[in-house]
């Protein structure tokens, strides 16, 4: 696991780790399927990258679908 530094909105951060704490679910986990999903679509667009398909697949199975995508309007 490698930890990473982004730069984000602090009000977006905060509304965020609000959201994930209620529902009991991890941001970093959050960001990481949302990562993994991303790759996927680059994935079909540009076959130059490696990656384990299944995994892929796997872990978009695990996603959870229901909650918003809190970058959707910019997406």
């Amino acid at each position: 696991m490698a930890l990473k530094t982004f730069n984000v909105d602090e009000a977006v951060y905060k509304n965020y780790s609000k959201h994930c704490k209620k529902k009991g679910i991890s941001m970093s986990k959050q960001v990481e399927n949302f990562l993994r999903a991303e790759m996927a679509k680059i994935a079909k667009v540009d076959s130059g990258f490696e990656i384990d398909d299944n995994k892929i697949e796997k872990e978009i199975k695990n996603f959870d679908k229901t909650l918003e995508h809190p970058l959707k309007k910019y997406c």
